[in-house]
């Protein structure tokens, strides 16, 4: 979402279906179905929380940077 404020999750699924709480039990439940947020498949090697922590790290690091220009 490329707002100049991104919205919550939550804004996003209200926004979207306003009376998502009738059909759905999560606001994680309604965010996969409406693809605002999908897993990721991994292999069981990146399992391991040191690893899983260096990715988590990296992937914040790149959106602060294509947000922000800059570290």
């Amino acid at each position: 979402m490329k707002n100049t404020q991104a919205a919550s999750l939550l804004e996003q699924i209200e926004k979207l279906l306003p009376n998502w709480r009738t059909w759905y039990p999560s606001i994680f439940d309604a965010a996969s179905d409406l693809g605002l947020i999908r897993a990721r498949v991994c292999s069981p090697d990146s399992l391991l929380l040191s690893k899983r922590h260096t990715k988590v790290q990296q992937s914040a690091d790149k959106a602060y940077v294509e947000k922000w220009g800059g570290k």
